[in-house]
Formats: C-alpha cells, structure tokens, sequence
C-alpha cells in the first residue's frame, strides 16, 4: 500500500520514519520531495580505459553548489536528505517529470529497502544537447513510500548503509566476485 501524505506525517511526527532535512512542503499527496545534494562523483579514466566488476572503481568527487552536467554525460550526485526507514516500509526514488522533459534522466537502483539509513545516491545522465546547470537544494525527485505486509526478516544492513555524499559503486564487495 502507497502512503499518503496523513500517514506520512504521522510516522515523520513519531519518529518511525525519520528524513532530515525536511520542510513540510516537502510532503506530498503520496509522496516526498527529494532535493539535490552538494557532491557530485565522475568514474576516473582508467589506463585500461575499461572497468570491471572485480576491482574498485576510482571516482573524483567534487563538493558544489552549481554543477555543469554536459550533454552525454553521466555523473553521481546524492539526496540533501538523510534517510532511515523502519523495517516494515519500502521507498521508490522517482524523477521529476519537468526535469524530464529537459533530457535529464534521473535513477539509483530504484529502490530503498526496509532498514536502509543514508543519503541516496543518484545516478543522473543528460540526454538532451544542451548542458544542464544543477543547482543544489532543488527539487530533483520523490519517494513515494510503501508498506510491507509485515517488518523484513532481513532488513537492509549492505554495503551502501549510512552512505553520505555521492557514493560509487561497491559491485566489488559482492559475495560472487569472490570465487
């Protein structure tokens, strides 16, 4: 079940759900707004000119207000919000359809688990031919959260938990690369 904006304010006011920080605007009909964050990460270019699942990926991260995002380019950016969700409630990260409709992809794994506690990462590409200027503290997207039927057995406790900033790929850490 989708939480409405009733539901939502209640769990912020008793501090089940917790997002900070948060203006009240922010809360939606079923949904909240996320904003930009101020760090942005670009994969390094690598002697191979490759990357590859086994190995750390090196990133350069910068820390703005302002960032130039080129035609074609794709950059890792973070929420200005800090988020811990209880054990019995999901998230979906969705893109603001008008930042859309100026070529600007907005996506992360397109899914928050139960427990997760952290900013979320970002994943942003421009698509259009024009650069796009990024302004941290705007309005970059929504959770739109849900309700699980039960708490999780095995709430989200992985490699991005309590993650801040602009956060690279950990693919390296998982269990099948370690054959």
């Amino acid at each position: 079940m989708i939480l409405s904006d009733k539901t939502l304010q209640a769990m912020l006011s008793a501090e089940t759900l917790k997002i900070t920080p948060l203006d009240p605007n922010q809360i939606q009909p079923a949904s909240v707004d996320i904003r930009l964050g101020n760090t942005f990460s670009v994969v390094e270019d690598s002697p191979s000119g490759m990357i590859n699942m086994e190995n750390e990926i090196r990133y350069k991260t910068i820390t703005c207000d302002t960032y130039i995002l080129l035609p074609n380019q794709f950059v890792l950016a973070t929420t200005l919000e800090f988020f811990d969700l209880p054990d019995d409630l999901t998230a979906f990260v969705e893109g603001r359809s008008s930042l859309g409709r100026m070529g600007l992809f907005i996506q992360n794994a397109g899914w928050v688990d139960p427990g997760f506690k952290g900013e979320i990462t970002l994943e942003l590409y421009n698509a259009n031919r024009c650069a796009i200027e990024l302004k941290a503290g705007r309005r970059i997207g929504q959770l739109v959260f849900a309700k699980m039927d039960a708490p999780a057995l095995n709430p989200y406790n992985g490699k991005y938990q309590g993650q801040k900033g602009a956060t690279g790929s950990r693919v390296f850490l998982d269990h099948e690369n370690r054959f």
